[in-house]
């Protein structure tokens, strides 16, 4: 019965990935502009950040609109495909769930799960600037 599970899901998510990245593509946000040297300060803070994702997976769309949004380069990992990926990502967070988001800092790692959690913390550490006029 377990690999008929598989398989139906397997299948679904192949033919609605396509539909799912054809969504996120049309409803992409603007991209935040900053300065060269304000956008430079903010990919310094990114480096510390990995986001461990699965291309099609409706979770992990939020969590990528959200950082175009933001102007946030935050290097991704492809957890469903590459198995080195995966494996550091069950190794380091303790289970393979995503989208998780990897906060390096001088202190030590977090593993941040949940997007709803991920774009909290990305709204706290990110802020958009105030619209004047």
């Amino acid at each position: 019965m377990r690999p008929l599970f598989r398989f139906f899901f397997r299948t679904l998510r192949w033919v609605l990935g396509p539909f799912l990245l054809l969504g996120e593509w049309l409803r992409r946000p603007p991209r935040l502009v900053r300065t060269p040297a304000a956008q430079a300060s903010v990919d310094a803070e990114c480096a510390n950040l990995l986001l461990y994702q699965f291309a099609t997976c409706p979770f992990c769309i939020k969590v990528r609109q959200e950082l175009r949004r933001r102007g946030l380069n935050i290097e991704r990992r492809d957890a469903q495909h590459s198995p080195v990926d995966r494996a550091a990502l069950a190794a380091g967070g303790g289970r393979i769930k995503v989208p998780c988001l990897k906060i390096s800092t001088p202190e030590g790692t977090q593993w941040l799960y949940e997007s709803t959690h991920i774009i909290a913390w990305l709204q706290q550490h990110f802020p958009l600037p105030e619209r004047v006029g």
